[in-house]
């Protein structure tokens, strides 16, 4: 999986927007597949333009999540999302600070609201998830 310092560092290495919506739609395509079993209601993230499931998984104390959004750039932005918050524990999700990340990627006044508002939907599920588990 890429990590966040990786998605810093490659998408400042674009010049345009339009390269960056490119590299973040492969990032999406290189999430795996979900099983179409879970995209079901209960998994929908609700505030996002687009439908987003996620389906976390809890073992051991680290936070596994299975996702999925039927829109490539949400794709996308959930790629970005799961690289800062798949694989960690409940404190490693509500420590790290997802406002400095986005703001190193310069990306949410280059989303429109709809989308700002959707990507925060889907940090506030998975803090919540992180919450609920302490």
């Amino acid at each position: 999986m890429t990590t966040t310092e990786e998605i810093i560092d490659t998408l400042s290495f674009f010049d345009s927007w339009e390269d960056r919506y490119k590299y973040m739609i492969d990032l999406g395509k290189s999430l795996p597949a979900i099983d179409e079993n879970l995209k079901t209601d209960e998994r929908l993230v609700p505030g996002c333009q687009s439908q987003v499931w996620i389906e976390p998984h809890l073992s051991n104390g680290v936070f596994s999540f299975e996702v999925d959004s039927d829109a490539h750039i949400v794709r996308g932005l959930l790629a970005i999302v799961m690289a800062a918050y798949n694989n960690k524990t409940a404190e490693e999700i509500l420590n790290f600070d997802i406002e400095d990340y986005f703001s190193k990627l310069d990306l949410v006044k280059h989303l429109s609201p709809t989308r700002g508002n959707g990507l925060k939907a889907m940090v506030e599920k998975i803090k919540s998830l992180a919450q609920a588990s302490i």
